[in-house]
């Protein structure tokens, strides 16, 4: 019986990326073949030698909202940090809040450009319904107060830099809290190169939630869950995937939010879906929709890497990682990318 301690492992602090690289798309990749259960290195640039006229892409196209808010409780004065979750109503947000002790019905909190924000519904586990009110335009306010969600292990304040480069180039679809950032790698002109040689290119939404940075609870895998994020994939999107499995070419998810959102559905499906998924995977099991997976490198211990040992083989793995830690690969959203053939 697999548990959290087999998804361990040590990581040096330096090789954890703080910032993205110069120029987008010009990280390392490293190469995982299952089948012959070697790992290579090279540039990320040469994606394209891996992807077939016959395969399709499969790419997230949420986009992360402005969306953490840091204020202060208007009865104590004491800081609080609030997250953006789901928007209810223009003004009615489904929230989280920092400490969670805050989150009591009524309570009052005020954030920069005089936007206040009352509890108007206690949810649990640090979650509540608040209401936003100002003066002025309540619903812009909002954004202009929030920054961009960056993760805690970027031991930054969030700048310039990261309103654009937190965000795929294909981000549409406002509602995510953090970014799918296996996609962050591609530019234009990687997408152009992999469409123009016959590669069919697709989207659906999921809005990833903070449950993505959340540790694992229980020690034993099967024991854990996951909070459900919302999806949508498109009629458009599921012919083209009906259309590669026939054509026998491979599909290929481009991250962790693809691969749940793929294996939570019925790609024979002739209607758009849009429901939310709860998905925990971990080995075994065995991917009924992804043939090929593009990832990060990913937190030991964390749901992610429970999902790419699961589609690699944990062994295989867990000696990439040991790999990439010896070859001082960067870790994480900003840092390089790992392809599993």
């Amino acid at each position: 019986m697999l548990t959290k301690s087999d998804l361990m492992y040590d990581l040096p602090e330096e090789l954890i990326a703080q910032y993205p690289p110069l120029v987008r798309g010009t990280c390392r990749l490293m190469v995982v073949n299952r089948k012959k259960q070697t790992v290579e290195e090279m540039e990320f640039s040469r994606i394209s030698d891996f992807i077939h006229s016959d395969d399709t892409l499969v790419l997230n196209n949420t986009k992360v909202i402005r969306a953490r808010l840091k204020g202060k409780r208007d009865l104590t004065g004491g800081s609080t940090e609030m997250f953006l979750l789901e928007e209810i109503s223009p003004l009615k947000w489904k929230t989280m809040v920092k400490p969670g002790r805050n989150c009591k019905v009524g309570n009052v909190f005020s954030f920069s450009h005089n936007l206040n924000a009352r509890v108007i519904e206690k949810l649990g586990n640090g979650r509540a319904v608040v209401e936003f009110f100002s003066e002025d335009q309540t619903s812009d306010l909002i954004y202009k107060a929030g920054s961009v969600p960056i993760p805690p292990y970027i031991k930054r304040l969030p700048d310039e830099l990261d309103n654009k480069r937190y965000q795929t180039v294909f981000a549409e679809k406002d509602g995510a809290v953090a970014a799918p950032t296996a996609g962050l790698h591609f530019t234009p002109e990687i997408l152009e190169g992999i469409r123009s040689s016959g590669t069919s290119i697709d989207y659906l939404t999921l809005h990833v939630g903070p449950g993505t940075f959340q540790p694992l609870r229980n020690e034993i895998l099967e024991e854990n869950t996951m909070e459900e994020e919302r999806y949508i994939v498109s009629t458009e999107t599921l012919k083209s995937l009906r259309g590669c499995r026939e054509k026998k070419g491979r599909i290929i998810a481009v991250g962790t939010t693809v691969t749940r959102t793929l294996e939570s559905i019925d790609i024979n499906s002739t209607e758009a879906l849009s429901e939310s998924t709860s998905i925990f995977i971990h080995p075994p099991y065995e991917f009924r929709n992804v043939d090929v997976l593009l990832t990060n490198f990913h937190l030991p211990g964390s749901s992610l890497i429970s999902l790419v040992g699961s589609f690699a083989g944990l062994d295989l793995i867990m000696n990439a990682y040991k790999i990439a830690i010896e070859r001082k690969f960067n870790f994480y959203s900003y840092g390089d990318a790992m392809l599993i053939i």
